[in-house]
């Protein structure tokens, strides 16, 4: 048994030893992925903090745009609606959209200007 032990012992010792190793093996490594996933999710954030800002200024434009569209329907609607609100069936509020390129061109192109800047 003496010398049973002795190689129990032995063996213990080097596969405790192999297992450390690889302990602190694999450790490294996931101290390495653990990095790399880290970058990967700070680039995450950055690029979803621009593209929520890109989102926000998108969503100001369209508000404007909606804005200006109500307010030429409001100054074109009294004598349109009249002539079209007889062709509809219901003889509710037009619903159509003028030309804007037909009306007030430099507004427009003021518009189109401001999106293409971005």
């Amino acid at each position: 048994f003496v010398v049973s032990d002795k190689l129990t012992k032995q063996n213990l010792l080097s596969s405790s030893s192999y297992y450390t190793s690889c302990s602190i093996t694999n450790q490294k490594e996931m101290d390495r992925i653990n990095s790399k996933l880290y970058l990967q999710n700070c680039y995450i954030m950055a690029e979803n903090e621009r593209l929520r800002k890109k989102a926000e200024l998108l969503n100001q434009e369209n508000q404007q745009l909606l804005s200006e569209l109500k307010h030429r329907l409001s100054q074109a609607g009294p004598s349109n609606n009249t002539n079209n609100n007889n062709n509809n069936n219901g003889g509710g509020k037009n619903n159509s959209i003028p030309d804007l390129n037909l009306t007030n061109c430099s507004s427009s192109k003021n518009a189109s200007s401001k999106s293409k800047k971005k």
